[in-house]
């Protein structure tokens, strides 16, 4: 059986309520994190899109966007309105607050991939449960977002537990690491400089 093809959504159309800013506007690695991360997703995905609310529009020009189709519904909105524009591909979604994700994370994603599955997703170690922020979502998903969406649960991480998924232990558990908060900011670009001189030296 052949596998849906794979496109990319960087999810970046929340409110960014306690970074106090854009997270997905925010420079961890001379760009944009949604630059970052959409570029990040190109060599695996057939298209990537950029996740948003209307409000950020304006500020993607150059960007192919994929409009949240409700508002304030979080990731949950993000990815049932990428299943609404192609309800026949399988969706590799990132969110836009994982400053640590680098290709080393999305190739084993991609490369262990069960289309067979409901997802594809790492295990995260630091909560015990599967993470949501980086995960390969099959068409077959999308009723499964939906159902739990309409019984009143918006995080995507209920409809992974609750399903039969494809879990992955984490390359590195550094990586699905997520800042929310404005004040983390100098720790995490001093951490990516460390990690540059480390993988540097090796």
């Amino acid at each position: 059986m052949k596998e849906p093809k794979l496109k990319g959504l960087v999810l970046s159309g929340g409110r960014s309520t306690r970074m106090g800013r854009d997270k997905g506007s925010i420079s961890y690695h001379g760009k944009s994190q949604r630059e970052y991360l959409r570029e990040l997703l190109v060599p695996f995905c057939q298209e990537v899109f950029i996740s948003c609310n209307k409000e950020q529009i304006h500020d993607l020009d150059g960007f192919a966007v994929i409009e949240d189709s409700v508002e304030g519904q979080g990731p949950m909105i993000g990815i049932l309105s990428a299943f609404q524009q192609d309800p026949g591909a399988a969706w590799l979604t990132v969110a836009c607050d994982l400053p640590f994700l680098t290709q080393k994370t999305v190739d084993h994603l991609v490369t262990h991939r069960n289309a067979s599955k409901l997802a594809t997703a790492f295990h995260n170690p630091e909560t015990g449960f599967p993470e949501p922020l980086i995960t390969i979502w099959e068409p077959e998903a999308r009723q499964s977002l939906l159902d739990f969406r309409e019984a009143g649960y918006l995080c995507p991480r209920k409809v992974l537990i609750n399903s039969d998924i494809e879990l992955l232990e984490a390359v590195d558990k550094e990586e699905l690491r997520n800042v929310n908060h404005a004040h983390e900011y100098e720790t995490v670009i001093k951490k990516l400089e460390e990690r540059a001189i480390f993988n540097k030296a090796f």
